[in-house]
């Protein structure tokens, strides 16, 4: 079984279609890497997949329990969106840290919320936090950034931040990773260390979805890919089938940009 199932998705703003009967799969462990234009409808699509984003139309289902059903009301409840959230951590263009906050409190942060909402937090409080930050220490551990534990995001670079990002996205061990254009703010030089970070999770078999202009990381890193444009799927399939033998013309177009 499938661990995510997108079933016939449709986006609408106004009177525009954004996505158009978007239909995909992923494995346990796989890397999907959804790769077009911008204003192809990439972006929109994680956010519905993370629900910062109504679906006009279509299902969604994470290890076969449907989270959202255009048709069924009780599946879009704002009072389950939370939880349907945690399902899919998400990594964004602009790294989205809280400024007030140490790299290792970002991290932790969204853990200790949860946990306060637990029965039984107050009377193992203390046991509970020092869990969870020695959790929050080996993610950055894992980042390469044990050293910067305690700086503050204006004191990162933004490789730095950017693996903070993913730490803390991984920090509530989500079903799916989900990344949106994760290198689109750095300088080249920064670009690296992100991917590093990224093919290792790959390696380690981390289910993700990868919003990417890189194409030959794609081709190198991901199972999957899916070819986007004018909110349609315009050819998916094995990476280096895709990227390197695309059947599409509009594929093959897109992909010409990035021969050199």
């Amino acid at each position: 079984m499938a661990i995510l199932e997108v079933q016939n998705i449709e986006k609408h703003f106004g009177a525009t279609k954004v996505l158009e009967d978007i239909s995909f799969g992923l494995e346990q462990g796989q890397a999907l890497a959804i790769i077009g234009s911008s204003g192809s409808g990439k972006t929109t699509l994680l956010r519905c997949l993370n629900f910062l984003e109504k679906p006009d139309h279509g299902r969604i289902l994470v290890r076969g329990k449907t989270l959202f059903d255009a048709d069924d009301p009780a599946t879009q409840r704002e009072s389950e969106v939370r939880k349907k959230r945690l399902h899919f951590g998400m990594v964004f263009q602009s790294f989205n840290l809280f400024p007030q906050y140490t790299a290792l409190k970002n991290v932790t942060l969204a853990k200790e919320l949860l946990a306060k909402e637990q029965p039984g937090f107050k009377s193992r409080k203390k046991e509970i936090l020092a869990e969870i930050e020695g959790e929050g220490k080996e993610l950055l551990a894992k980042m390469g950034l044990s050293d910067r534990a305690g700086h503050y995001p204006h004191q990162l670079s933004g490789g730095q931040q950017q693996r903070v990002a993913i730490a803390r996205a991984l920090a509530l061990h989500p079903d799916i990773l989900c990344f949106d254009e994760p290198t689109s703010a750095l300088d080249p030089e920064l670009t690296g260390e992100v991917l590093k970070v990224i093919r290792s999770l790959a390696e380690q078999k981390t289910t993700m979805i990868i919003v990417t202009h890189e194409m030959a990381f794609a081709r190198d890193v991901a199972d999957q890919v899916i070819f986007m444009d004018g909110g349609l799927i315009v050819e998916q399939g094995d990476a280096h089938q895709v990227i390197e033998h695309p059947q599409q013309e509009r594929t093959r177009q897109f992909l010409s940009r990035y021969a050199d």
